[in-house]
């Protein structure tokens, strides 16, 4: 306690002598006596110290601003990851809800036509409503002791793990989203055809990349745009066989790894887990048979959407706990990640069963 006292005094002294400085240097500019401006100055410090500032401030737990800065770091934990690029429709959501227009087919494109007048064509709007998903984070215990010994180091760390944690549930989600639901001829599912790993799992080669590449070909998605997000196994599968792509994996230095056969090249911690045999995708969060692996998922950037919604601080002082005397902070934010219209231009390549 006493060298609590001490180091306050030190501190206040000090802040008077920076403040007889500063007004030292304003009187000197201005024509006035240095001791005047000294005086004036150190007078001001002395009564600002007395200025009551709000109490979430001087608890070292300002709601407003800890959301805000949870928001930019989660924000920020995102950036140079998949979700690069992909249209962002957070300014439409209205109570973490979103509306987009469902437009049932595509114009025709007649090319040197002579024939007039054009035929028209009907195109019928529907209303779809998304509702965002909600991510939260369990309560972190803050001591009245740590605030008061160490107020903004424990809120940066507490800031930094809660957004951490939130960036990457959102990232799991919506890879999952990304990917298709199944194998059809608009969605394709590919299997590996590489050689076998201890596991008894096929592992990925370029020629499997070039299959897929060939299967959009054919369903006439657009070649600009396409990024293939590839899970750890494939990225290990990669970097064992080829050596080109090891030289690209170790020199970047965004989230995209490189381009391979016209798709941009990116990674993902936690990708969907697809049955082998079905080629279909396990729920979100489902835990893993012997016959389930992660798949690498392709999508097509301008179809897919994002939104984030509200974020929200849930905070409980210490004075309303006095048996521990701990302030417990969490955090409710709203996200969603999905295909614009109907499951189109999305793809996958699942590790085969030996």
């Amino acid at each position: 306690m006493m060298k609590k006292k001490l180091m306050r005094v030190i501190v206040a002294l000090i802040a008077l002598m920076v403040c007889a400085v500063i007004g030292c240097v304003i009187a000197g500019c201005c024509g006035i006596p240095m001791w005047i401006g000294a005086v004036v100055m150190m007078a001001v410090g002395v009564a600002m110290s007395f200025v009551r500032l709000p109490n979430g401030l001087r608890a070292g737990v300002y709601v407003e601003v800890w959301t805000r800065q949870v928001v930019e770091h989660y924000t920020h934990a995102m950036e140079g990851t998949f979700l690069d690029g992909v249209p962002d429709f957070s300014q439409y959501a209205e109570n973490d809800v979103i509306h987009l227009s469902d437009v049932s087919g595509d114009p025709s494109v007649l090319v040197d036509n002579t024939t007039y007048p054009l035929e028209v064509e009907n195109m019928e709007d529907g209303d779809v409503a998304v509702k965002l998903s909600k991510f939260e984070t369990k309560a972190t215990q803050v001591t009245d002791d740590e605030l008061q010994a160490i107020a903004y180091d424990k809120m940066a760390l507490v800031k930094s793990r809660h957004g951490d944690k939130m960036s990457e549930a959102i990232l799991d989600k919506a890879i999952h989203a990304f990917a298709p639901v199944e194998n059809t001829a608009e969605t394709p599912v590919l299997l590996t055809t590489g050689a076998t790993d201890e596991e008894g799992r096929k592992k990925l080669t370029r020629i499997d990349v070039i299959s897929l590449r060939r299967k959009l070909d054919k369903l006439g998605v657009p070649k600009k745009g396409r990024r293939l997000v590839l899970c750890s196994d494939h990225i290990a599968d990669l970097l064992e066989c080829d050596q080109k792509f090891q030289g690209q994996y170790h020199d970047y230095t965004t989230g995209v790894i490189a381009k391979m056969y016209g798709f941009d090249i990116y990674e993902a911690a936690v990708c969907p887990l697809f049955d082998a045999t079905t080629k279909k995708k396990k729920s979100f969060g489902a835990v893993g048979t012997a016959n389930d692996f992660e798949a690498s998922v392709f999508f097509y950037v301008p179809r897919m959407f994002k939104c984030k919604g509200k974020t929200k601080m849930y905070y409980s002082k210490a004075e309303n706990d006095p048996l521990m005397k701990r302030n417990l902070i969490s955090f409710t934010t709203r996200f969603v990640a999905l295909p614009q219209k109907k499951e189109k231009a999305v793809g996958a390549i699942v590790s085969a069963k030996a």
